[in-house]
């Protein structure tokens, strides 16, 4: 199938061909007829991707601190990779979306195959969308007119917000495609409306649906117009759906409200505010979320947990179907506002017209036929990537190890496939569940194909190993699944979440390796340590300092069901690195933990079998201008320290007083190297496979102490 993808680079945008997306729990799979371009949202992406570096970054000065934070941690040569690696990603675009079902996952009532559907989806012929994101499209509705219903459903939730009363004065500045919308649907509210914009012939359009209007291109004083409207009472309200670096249109917006009016933004303007212009009237200002309650909310989009109706009235789905309601009722008529259409094979062409001075409003992107159920041709989730594919089956060991990735996102496509290629790995099939970033993967890297059907993998005869980079709650299944299978497979951490999954993994690992990315063990400068501690006698004590900075307590990695938390999640690591370097086995752990909200910062306890300690402070609540990882040892009258991965100091040691690199080297490429290996030559597991159950038992048991 196809889909709209977006190059950040230099913003040129195509229909590229990608593995049909499955179908999920909760979610349902549709195939489009019609999709809308939203000219305001999507041509504000097409110039950012246009623009030179320096105008990017001045357009995101939040990512530009982000970048010089970690140069001061990372280094500069890892920091310029991670920046291209995330502006070399494909964003796909689009979210007005209408189809007809496919499929439906676990858990899904309500909807049918052969539903007529108005979502969130992208420009793709085929997306797979949570529940809580779709509606039913009524048979008075067209799929042209359905193809409005999100951009009806943001201009719905900012009138929601301004609260309007039967009769109030309401102006509406900007009247692109959600100006045009709000415009009708506070009349349908019983408001007086005034329209403000630039564009005479939008001006004209918003007339038509019967609103008043300021024709800013011609000079002509919005506020001056607003005093007049408002018969010198000031206007209720103010809702602002301009696209504007300007802070102009706030600022206006203040001056035309009454006392105790209400502005609601929409759009995208400056924020540079007024005290004074909201102090005298006590004037409320509020920024609307999108489609309504939900937005942005995991536990309702992904997770399709709904909002009881008699707490939330109108959540991002009721207003979906308030917007359809309102179309088939005749009181909504977007009609009007189409202005081109295009055949999906014509995208360039469209966005063309998006990103250029030619007057457009409602873009459609036209679909091919649709089926009433899916064929061969729409359920093929493998695309072929590479012209000199190797078809013969191979042995379970081979000279040349083939891998295949499960997942492809940020780190697997920054670090870890870049990895096993350098480590000459046979890049097979890459999965992904959405496919876009396993298109881009597989071509970046030179993978044979991409899939999104993960299952295929276990039982395909060319690929030896396997790579799981996918959300953690999924890694214990893939892993049992590619044991099952006779597949060597590396994990990248967690190895598992729960000891039940744990012993299940200790009872099934028999011949295949089985291997975590555990690899600050395999860094040069770990390997280092190690070494200059064989010649220790008596035990050690290690102190490993992780500021590992705050993500947010809805990250998904902070989901104890899905990703198990940062202390399972990403504190095994450091976990694993005391157990390396001390050698022998962990007897005993304590935990003391901060009292936070995510559970995220604590100290861990470590006692190992010949009389060492360890301490791992894995903390969230540090400054980033601190080193983010920090290893001391102490042994024998000596200290060893280790700042970030790329200046490690002796103290005290015999003919050896620094190694220091010129950049940050964390051991990827040598752990990746060190599996391939592993599996061409038949040899022992680089990281013991009880080191690995040790260490997973000790981290889900710290984890569960916090």
């Amino acid at each position: 199938m196809k889909q709209v993808l977006q190059n950040l680079k230099d913003g040129s945008t195509e229909a590229i061909e990608i593995p049909c997306p499955n179908v999920v729990v909760g979610q349902l799979l549709i195939r489009t007829n019609r999709s809308l371009i939203s000219a305001g949202t999507e041509r504000m992406m097409v110039d950012f991707g246009k623009a030179n570096p320096i105008d990017k970054a001045r357009q995101q000065p939040d990512k530009v601190r982000m970048v010089l934070e970690k140069i001061k941690t990372d280094g500069l040569m890892p920091t310029i990779d991670a920046v291209r690696n995330k502006l070399d990603q494909p964003l796909p675009l689009g979210y007005c979306n209408v189809g007809v079902v496919l499929e439906t996952g676990r858990g899904v009532t309500g909807f049918e195959i052969g539903d007529r559907i108005a979502s969130n989806g992208k420009h793709a012929e085929v997306v797979s969308v949570p529940v809580n994101l779709c509606a039913h499209i009524p048979d008075a509705v067209s799929n042209d007119e359905a193809a409005f219903t999100v951009l009806g459903a943001i201009a719905l939730q900012g009138i929601r917000l301004v609260q309007p009363t039967l009769g109030e004065a309401v102006v509406v500045t900007g009247l692109g495609l959600i100006g045009q919308l709000t415009v009708q649907l506070l009349r349908a509210h019983g408001c007086r409306v005034l329209g403000i914009d630039f564009d005479a012939a939008r001006l004209a359009l918003a007339k038509s649906f019967g609103a008043e209007v300021v024709n800013l291109g011609a000079g002509e004083d919005p506020v001056s117009a607003a005093e007049r409207f408002s018969r010198g009472r000031g206007v209720d309200a103010v809702i602002v759906t301009a696209a504007t670096k300007s802070s102009e249109p706030m600022h206006q917006a203040a001056l035309m409200c009454r006392k105790r009016g209400r502005i609601v933004l929409v759009g995208v303007t400056g924020l540079e505010l007024s005290r004074d212009d909201f102090f005298k009237k006590e004037l409320t200002f509020q920024v609307s979320a999108s489609y309504g309650p939900g937005r942005y909310d995991p536990n309702y989009e992904e997770k399709g947990q709904d909002y009881p109706v008699g707490f939330v009235r109108w959540t991002e789905q009721r207003n979906l179907e308030a917007v359809l309601d309102m179309m088939a009722s005749g009181r909504l008529d977007v009609k009007p506002l189409i202005s081109h259409r295009f055949n999906l094979d014509q995208t360039e062409a469209a966005y063309a017209v998006v990103g250029g001075s030619e007057p457009s409003m409602g873009i459609l992107l036209e679909y091919p036929s649709v089926l009433e159920k899916p064929d061969a041709q729409v359920r093929t989730a493998t695309v072929r990537l590479a012209t000199n594919a190797q078809t013969k089956t191979r042995v379970a060991i081979s000279k040349t190890p083939s891998v295949a990735f499960v997942g492809s996102g940020n780190y697997a496509t920054g670090v870890l496939i870049p990895a096993f290629k350098d480590a000459g790995a046979k890049l097979a099939t890459v999965a992904s569940s959405a496919g876009v970033s396993g298109v881009h993967a597989g071509k970046k890297y030179g993978f044979d194909e991409t899939t999104t059907d993960t299952a295929s993998l276990f039982s395909d005869p060319k690929v030896d190993a396997l790579v799981i980079t996918t959300r953690h709650n999924s890694h214990a299944q893939l892993v049992l699944q590619a044991l099952a299978a006779g597949k060597h497979v590396f994990v990248e951490k967690p190895l598992c979440l729960t000891l039940d999954e744990l012993a299940e993994i200790e009872a099934a690992a028999r011949t295949p390796i089985v291997m975590v990315g555990f690899n600050r063990r395999f860094a040069p400068q770990v390997q280092k340590v190690k070494s200059l501690l064989a010649a220790v006698q008596g035990p050690k004590a290690f102190v490993m300092t992780v500021n590992a900075g705050v993500i947010p307590a809805d990250h998904w990695a902070q989901d104890a069901e899905v990703g198990g938390g940062r202390i399972i999640g990403e504190a095994c690591h450091f976990i694993d690195l005391l157990r390396f370097l001390a050698g022998v086995r962990i007897v005993s752990h304590h935990v003391a933990k901060m009292d936070t909200l995510t559970n995220d910062s604590a100290s861990i306890s470590l006692g190992f079998e010949d009389g060492s300690i360890g301490t791992v402070h894995y903390l969230a609540n540090g400054s980033k201008a601190f080193p983010k990882e920090r290893l001391e040892v102490f042994a024998a009258g000596r200290v060893l320290q280790l700042d970030n991965f790329r200046k490690l100091h002796g103290f005290g040691w015999p003919g050896f007083n620094k190694m220091n690199l010129w950049r940050q080297d964390k051991g990827q490429k040598a752990c990746a190297a060190a599996f391939i290996k592993a599996i061409a030559q038949g040899g022992p597991a680089p990281i013991p496979f009880d080191e690995i159950v040790e260490v997973a038992r000790v981290s889900i048991e710290v984890a569960g102490a916090v």
